[in-house]
């Protein structure tokens, strides 16, 4: 049996009529820079991300530096984030000149440790850092504990850059003050979120593209200027910006496959819930097999949103260079979400010297398996039998 880490095959299909209808809209209008196909979909993103605005760009990585920029974050300035993510996270502060601080992630969430935050919050403001920014990263598919969080950059007077890269669509519960849990979703909780449309994403494109979301009327003139060169009105330029713009094509076919983002979510939970249930028959649960945490899965109402999207499924288990290829020797596909840390690169030698130990050992023992939607019970079950004889035949 073949089982693919990610197979777009059977949704295009489903799509492929809307899609090449949507898509031939766009040609014939000749409307090919930004128009009415990006309007229509920033509104529809940003109500689905209970903010007021969103601003196409052309890609994830792009919304992280085109935030940075629109805030006037620069060399001397220090952005607060996590060592375990993908590069664009850590690559969006250097481009702008700026300094990442890492702190350490959770064990069992993967995502940003508030504790960790207060202390480097603490240390910066005792060291006369210039900390501008905080960049809490949802990693694959789950917030991070935004009630702690905004609480500290509201203290500490920092604004937050939520990277929701792969958590479009996930819930957090937020306290109000008179202690009424509000669930709110990735890109609403700090001043801008930053959306990746990369195919392999929920909500991925035929190509690349992103999106910032914002509540703030002020900052997304901004944002919109530094999309288009800083300019405003057209060749008057008070600020430098750049070329962000998302393409028409990519908004047509996002919206079509807008429409269809809370079902695709519900079967990866579904999957996700399969796996958990194949791992316990199989004697694997928790040792040697450590499933992700579903950390607001217990709060009231959690029942009732979408508390962990699982763009990625990722397990924790030992000797896991040796799984991986075994599972490759039998058809079965899996990825290392993230091999090395992100103060442990080399283009940032003056960081290798870090110790961020949670990060690090997540680094060494974390790996993806398929979790897309059109997976059947068959294949789900394949897998974990597959794992089981890793772990019993030796």
């Amino acid at each position: 049996m073949n089982v693919p880490l990610l197979d777009l095959g059977p949704q295009v299909k489903s799509l492929r009529s809307e899609i090449l209808e949507a898509v031939t809209d766009v040609i014939d209008s000749t409307r090919y820079i930004l128009g009415p196909k990006v309007v229509s979909f920033e509104e529809e993103v940003a109500a689905y991300c209970q903010s007021d605005f969103g601003v196409g760009v052309s890609s994830g990585t792009d919304a992280l530096v085109m935030t940075l920029m629109s805030l006037d974050i620069g060399p001397g300035d220090m952005v607060i984030t996590t060592p375990y993510t993908f590069f664009a996270t850590m690559g969006a502060v250097l481009r702008v000149g700026a300094k990442p601080v890492f702190v350490d992630i959770e064990e069992k969430s993967f995502n940003m440790d508030p504790e960790e935050l207060e202390r480097a919050l603490g240390q910066q403001r005792r060291n006369g850092g210039r900390v501008k920014a905080i960049i809490p990263v949802h990693l694959f598919g789950q917030c991070a504990d935004m009630s702690r969080i905004m609480p500290l950059a509201d203290e500490y007077d920092v604004c937050v850059v939520e990277d929701a890269a792969q958590a479009i669509g996930a819930c957090c519960p937020m306290t109000d003050a008179d202690g009424t849990i509000q669930w709110q979703k990735a890109g609403s909780m700090g001043l801008a979120g930053c959306f990746s449309f990369f195919p392999s994403k929920n909500l991925g494109g035929i190509g690349d593209g992103g999106m910032v979301t914002t509540s703030d009327a002020d900052f997304v003139d901004i944002l919109r200027s530094c999309r288009n060169h800083g300019a405003k009105p057209k060749y008057y330029h008070a600020r430098v910006g750049g070329n962000f713009r998302i393409d028409p094509v990519q908004a047509a076919v996002l919206t079509i496959k807008l429409r269809h983002l809370e079902d695709w979510h519900s079967k990866r939970h579904e999957n996700s819930q399969t796996y958990r249930t194949l791992f316990k028959d199989a004697g694997l649960l928790d040792s040697p097999v450590v499933v992700p945490e579903e950390r607001f899965a217990t709060v009231s109402g959690a029942e009732n949103h979408h508390h962990h999207i699982y763009n990625q499924f990722v397990i924790r288990v030992p000797d896991r260079d040796a799984l991986k290829t075994y599972l490759q020797q039998h058809s079965i596909g899996s990825e290392v979400y993230y091999p090395l840390c992100l103060h442990q690169q080399k283009c940032v030698r003056e960081y290798n010297g870090q110790n961020f130990p949670v990060a690090e050992k997540a680094a060494q023992e974390s790996l993806a398996l398929p979790v897309y939607p059109e997976l059947t019970r068959e294949q789900l079950s394949f897998v974990v039998e597959t794992i089981a004889k890793f772990y019993t035949s030796g």
